[in-house]
């Protein structure tokens, strides 16, 4: 039985103000739960003490279980539904707006660094904390094209294209 998370209300604002001052090695988990992943996959991508960070996270209520899956081969596991909606093709449009609304460029700046730590792994929190600081467009720009050249190195050409087509301002 694999056990799916996806962050609470209390998370996603701890991710974007740091309200709650988690330490290090719990942020950096809470990151990492999408709605998607498995507490299986999870334990794959954190790298200290995984069950007991899912466990202090859950328990402070930053991340909360959204179902409970019999566990199938890596291969024949099927990617479960987004528990939000997935990002519309048109956010990048938006970014190209030069009078940006804030909560559009705080959500298109929330799912580039999401896509970001998912693609890269717990090494991308020292990137993904910089991009999450990022007050415009024009400060997060060189932040996703270093992202962008950090997933080519880790996952391919076609990866930071897409990344690229997606972010890039």
């Amino acid at each position: 039985m694999a056990t799916i998370y996806r962050k609470t209300a209390k998370g996603h604002s701890e991710i974007e103000t740091r309200s709650h001052r988690l330490p290090p090695r719990l942020r950096s988990a809470l990151i990492l739960v999408d709605g998607r992943r498995s507490d299986d996959d999870l334990r794959k991508l954190i790298p200290q003490q995984a069950d007991e960070s899912l466990q202090l996270l859950g328990e402070q209520g930053f991340i909360e279980i959204i179902g409970i899956t019999q566990a199938a081969p890596a291969a024949v596991r099927a990617p479960l539904p987004a528990a939000a909606p997935a990002a519309p093709v048109s956010r990048p449009q938006a970014l190209e707006q030069p009078s940006m609304p804030p909560r559009d460029f705080a959500q298109t700046r929330a799912q580039a660094v999401r896509l970001f730590t998912d693609m890269v792994g717990p090494m991308a929190e020292a990137l993904a904390l910089k991009m999450e600081k990022a007050r415009s467009p024009d400060e997060l720009r060189p932040l996703v094209q270093t992202a962008q050249r950090i997933i080519g190195n880790t996952r391919g050409g076609q990866a930071a294209s897409d990344y690229g087509t997606r972010f890039l301002m």
